[in-house]
């Protein structure tokens, strides 16, 4: 089996040859989606990721979740693969953080529970695992997390049959790819 070096590697080149209309189609498409989902399990909260690079472009699920009521959290990366869980009032208000990252400018610190969590990644399984970008940020972060749907999003080629997975890797409850 391929190790989560070269499956990363292999996913992030799948990603970048993705055409603008096909990235387009398959972000709208999941958008759809996980508003549906959002709707269907009556989300309160959400935790999302802001996109970077070729990631599923979640911001137009942001803007309609803010328009309708959801609390927003976003995560702000720190050293030491740690996490602050910032509230998202616009997406005007976000600043550039390490890694390529942004955060919303906020400041303000969420401490509650969450319904939802969207995670992004390189490669996902049937059985919820996934590959990331390798620093652990998520797997630390969902690790801590009793509660809330936790679900991996990504690009239909993203989606394997199974991944190496190691002791310290969290396993998502599902995963949406296309």
């Amino acid at each position: 089996m391929e190790g989560k070096k070269q499956i990363g590697e292999r996913m992030l080149a799948l990603r970048a040859a993705l055409s603008s209309a096909d990235k387009q189609r398959h972000d709208h498409s999941i958008a759809e989606k996980l508003w549906e989902m959002v709707r269907g399990m009556d989300c309160k909260t959400v935790h999302t990721y802001l996109p970077m690079g070729q990631e599923v472009d979640v911001f137009p699920l942001i803007e309609t979740m803010l328009k309708n009521g959801v609390t927003v959290v976003a995560p702000k990366s720190l050293k030491g693969r740690k996490m602050e869980n910032l509230v998202l009032r616009s997406l005007s208000e976000l600043e550039a953080g390490i890694y390529g990252t942004s955060y919303p400018a906020s400041g303000e610190v969420y401490t509650g529970s969450y319904d939802l969590f969207i995670v992004p990644g390189l490669a996902f399984d049937h059985q919820g695992n996934r590959i990331g970008y390798g620093a652990g940020y998520y797997d630390a972060f969902l690790g801590s997390q009793a509660t809330g749907y936790k679900l991996g999003i990504g690009y239909p080629f993203q989606l394997l049959e199974a991944l190496p997975c190691e002791p310290h890797d969290v396993r998502l409850d599902g995963v949406l790819c296309g």
